[in-house]
């Protein structure tokens, strides 16, 4: 009778146990799923990112020379023209003291104009043979060994870059003169008859293509009004506009990654200027920004682009190899330091970590982590030391 209600009391608290055992399971909480991912080496880059626009190198507004009535222009955007070709015509109002004073003034101004260009051609021509021989000094250097090999390309990029502000400054020469040879033949025809005045034809002083018409419809113009935009479509530069407080980052030869221009690659383009004065714009949110241009140039090929395309511009300011790094998005805020958890035996261990250089999505780890360990992404509010933690 003893043996059979010890064997009744054992099983009773066999099956206590079991109960007991399978409340407690119940009662201890899942792990929390989330999305790890690990600390690794590798490449990172610091980029200052804004949209842009595409626009001809080298635009010239050929503007009226006199007051007159111009005829309809019948030329349309993307139209070619030849070099001295008529783009417009004039039929000139009679001339008064005032319209001469005034054309004469042009004429001066326009003189100026053209000698500031021959002075910036020898400029550039100097700074030109001086690059030039830069690059033959650095392929000599590349050739014996001691430099690599991207030195030698910005080398070469360089050497490039002012054969193309050479180009430049010469075809503002050029365009400076037809302009002094407009305002002239506008004053000679005015004053030389005391009959009708002749016709004026405005003509291009560049070859290149129509990028825009400004005036179209026949009607009474004045001297210095706008009539067409002339460029080369196909030679083209970037322009971005950054914060003043972001432009400052930048510097002359930083790459410039530009994405979302509607081809499958991002294409590279190179910083050539930061423009030296800043201007205020109102944003979207009608706040005044101070702002400032940067001109870079293309390396790859733009082809399929035009005047005023609008891109999506990163601008890389810095760039190392080797970084220890985890995303942007696994970092928070402890006080004053920056923290992480850290996946480690099923749990959440929080860690302090010192951060370094910071990229769009990445940042560097300077102190506190090793290569390989997962990090959780995203930290939510629920994720807290010592929880329990699977990976989604």
């Amino acid at each position: 009778m003893m043996k059979k209600n010890k064997r009744k009391t054992f099983l009773t608290i066999f099956l206590a146990l079991i109960l007991l055992g399978v409340v407690v399971w119940v009662m201890i909480p899942s792990p929390l799923e989330v999305d790890l991912q690990s600390s690794q080496k590798g490449m990172l880059m610091v980029t200052v990112d804004e949209e842009g626009e595409t626009r001809a190198k080298d635009r010239f507004v050929v503007s009226s020379p006199v007051s007159g009535r111009l005829t309809r222009i019948q030329l349309k955007e993307g139209d070619p023209v030849g070099l001295n070709q008529t783009v417009a015509v004039i039929h000139p109002l009679p001339l008064g003291k005032r319209e001469s004073t005034e054309i004469r003034a042009r004429l001066q101004a326009a003189q100026a104009l053209h000698r500031e260009a021959e002075i910036l051609i020898r400029q550039t021509q100097l700074n030109l043979e001086k690059f030039r021989r830069e690059r033959q000094r650095t392929e000599q250097l590349h050739k014996n060994g001691l430099i690599t090999h991207q030195e030698l390309e910005l080398a070469r990029d360089a050497e490039k870059l002012r054969i193309e502000e050479f180009d430049a400054a010469k075809m503002k020469a050029q365009a400076a003169a037809f302009e002094i040879k407009a305002i002239r033949s506008g004053l000679i025809s005015l004053e030389e008859g005391k009959g009708e005045p002749k016709i004026i034809s405005v003509r291009s002083p560049v070859a290149g293509r129509v990028l825009k018409v400004m005036e179209k419809n026949e009607q009474v113009v004045v001297p210095g009004t706008p009539l067409l935009v002339l460029g080369n479509p196909s030679q083209l530069e970037v322009v971005i506009d950054l914060l003043t407080t972001e432009a400052v980052k930048v510097k002359t030869g930083n790459t410039v990654l530009l994405e979302n221009w509607g081809g499958d690659q991002p294409l590279q383009a190179r910083v050539r200027l930061v423009e030296p004065w800043g201007f205020t714009k109102v944003s979207a949110l009608g706040v005044e920004e101070k702002r400032v241009n940067v001109i870079a140039d293309f390396v790859d090929p733009s082809t399929s682009l035009g005047d005023g395309f609008r891109v999506e511009a990163r601008i890389i300011i810095w760039k190392g190899e080797g970084i220890l790094k985890i995303p942007a998005s696994a970092l928070f805020r402890v006080g004053q330091s920056r923290a992480v958890f850290v996946h480690q035996d099923g749990r959440a261990k929080r860690r302090e970590v010192e951060v370094g250089r910071q990229g769009a999505f990445e940042v560097e780890i300077q102190k506190g982590l090793k290569e390989g360990e997962e990090v959780v992404i995203h930290p939510s509010n629920q994720i807290r030391e010592g929880l329990r933690i699977v990976k989604r």
